[in-house]
């Protein structure tokens, strides 16, 4: 069985025993959040898509860590003009294991 979700902006295509990176969601390591926003449930050949979200679907999930990614690096430059510019950028994100998929 699998699931479709939405956290942070983006969407994610989960199944039960997973883990995944999402952006930051303010949990403690080790409690059990809900996600409910669920577009999509499917298991073999059946699947219900909801008209936003399946009613009733949710996602449970268990909060693994709390970390931040590899640094990206921005670089801009105008050509003999004399100037450049360093910028460098970290994104927190939080692990998820999901534990199970209902709905």
């Amino acid at each position: 069985m699998y699931a479709v979700i939405k956290t942070g902006g983006k969407q994610y295509k989960v199944a039960a025993g997973e883990k995944l990176k999402v952006e930051q969601i303010p949990a403690d390591i080790g409690s059990e959040i809900t996600l409910d926003q669920v577009l999509a449930v499917g298991a073999g050949e059946t699947m219900k898509i909801g008209s936003p979200l399946v009613q009733g679907a949710t996602v449970l999930a268990t909060v693994v860590a709390q970390g931040r990614h590899d640094k990206v690096k921005i670089f801009k430059m105008r050509r003999r003009k004399h100037y450049q510019k360093r910028q460098g950028h970290r994104q927190n994100y939080t692990e998820l294991q999901i534990v199970s998929i209902n709905g």
